[in-house]
């Protein structure tokens, strides 16, 4: 164990020196394949494929008008989604009608020898519906599960060869979770999963209009990111820029008409 961590981080260290980068991918599939829930489609995501690492996001429409999951991603081809606003149909608020999925895969090439505990992971969730980005962040892999108050999370887990809906979940509710879940981490190296943006998105409204930003990011344990790729999700009219208080808009008047005196002055 002690010399496969030492082969995964000399990996990590070298992938960071070498600086391969492929380019965000639109409109691209994961790799092997999305292995959580049989019949959930491949394809429309918004992929960064580098050192090795694949990262992937895209926005799905969660319930269609009868309810039902459906596979309809409504990708513009630039990383940016579009939903209608509203609460999904035959649900309650606060549940919206699109969802966000994300999968990381930590060796796409074989090449890397890595597997999803050598690395570290940030997830970031905008929670501010203007133009105005405001972040919630975690690792969703490593940190520990909000729900739950424990290191264990239900992710699909796979590595190269799981097919579509073949990923195995880790039963976060038996007295061995975290450890069962650590042993899995370092068994595998696909990690995906499919989030309702009120799970984890503090004060969110699915009847406003707005546009929220989503990242994903890989880094070594040291801090150093090794990929990154990020979506939009953009609800009803989408965002508007957030207009400043009376208060504040009176004080940036003030200095627009001190900077007009001062002119006119020189």
């Amino acid at each position: 164990m002690y010399k496969t961590t030492l082969n995964a981080l000399a990996a990590a260290s070298m992938l960071v020196a070498s600086g391969a980068y492929a380019g965000i991918i639109y409109n691209g599939n994961v790799t092997p394949d999305v292995i959580f829930g049989s019949g959930n489609a491949n394809g429309s995501f918004t992929l960064d494929q580098q050192n090795g690492i694949e990262l992937g996001l895209r926005g799905k429409l969660r319930h269609n008008a009868a309810g039902q999951p459906e596979n309809t991603f409504n990708s513009n081809g630039d990383g940016t989604y579009r939903f209608a606003a509203g609460v999904a149909p035959t649900q309650a608020s606060p549940t919206a009608v699109w969802s966000f999925e994300w999968a990381i895969n930590t060796n796409f090439e074989n090449s890397t020898n890595l597997n999803l505990s050598d690395l570290s992971f940030v997830l970031g969730l905008d929670s501010n519906p203007s133009l105005s980005a405001t972040y919630t962040t975690f690792d969703p892999i490593n940190g520990t599960n909000p729900g739950l108050g424990i290191l264990c999370w239900d992710h699909a887990l796979g590595d190269n060869s799981t097919g579509n809906g073949g990923g195995i979940k880790t039963n976060c509710g038996l007295g061995s979770a975290e450890v069962d879940y650590a042993t899995n981490l370092s068994d595998f190296n696909v990690a995906q999963n499919s989030w309702k943006p009120h799970w984890y998105i503090p004060g969110f409204n699915p009847e406003v209009d707005g546009t929220y930003n989503i990242f994903l990011s890989a880094m070594t344990k040291a801090g150093e990111e090794l990929a990154r790729t990020e979506i939009q999700i953009i609800v009803g009219q989408g965002g508007r820029m957030e207009v400043p208080e009376p208060a504040s808009l009176l004080l940036i008047l003030g200095g627009l008409l001190g900077l007009s005196r001062s002119s006119r002055r020189r």
